[in-house]
């Protein structure tokens, strides 16, 4: 199994940037996927997440200014990330596991995880 983040770089306030999260060695259509980040020193935070069905939930921090997506025939699952601000600064990993989630509150039950690409939002 693979998951593999690609997408992260350098931006400025106000910019935006699509994650792509490659994946396989697994029912991709079947599993539910999702994206968080990690700040050095600070916890897991479970940013989005997409059901098979393609039921999405967010967390409040991005609401509005991120989107989740999958396409199926690619294995592949998206982040847009627009109207990024320096607090988004953080290392991006995509997740995977067969149930969906419920909503973004916890990121338990991970099958399995990708080592992540870094997004540094700064002037």
């Amino acid at each position: 199994v693979q998951l593999v983040e690609s997408g992260g770089g350098l931006v400025q306030p106000g910019g935006s940037l699509r994650l792509s999260c490659v994946t396989s060695g697994f029912s991709f259509s079947r599993y539910a996927m999702a994206w968080a980040r990690q700040v050095p020193g600070k916890g897991l935070e479970h940013m989005s997440n997409i059901a098979s069905d393609g039921t999405t939930y967010y967390a409040d921090s991005v609401k509005g200014r991120f989107t989740i997506s999958r396409d199926n025939a690619k294995n592949t699952v998206y982040l847009q990330m627009n109207s990024l601000k320096p607090e988004d600064t953080a290392v991006y990993l995509c997740a995977t596991r067969p149930r969906p989630w419920s909503d973004t509150r916890a990121l338990a039950g991970v099958s399995y995880w990708g080592k992540g690409t870094l997004v540094n939002v700064s002037s």
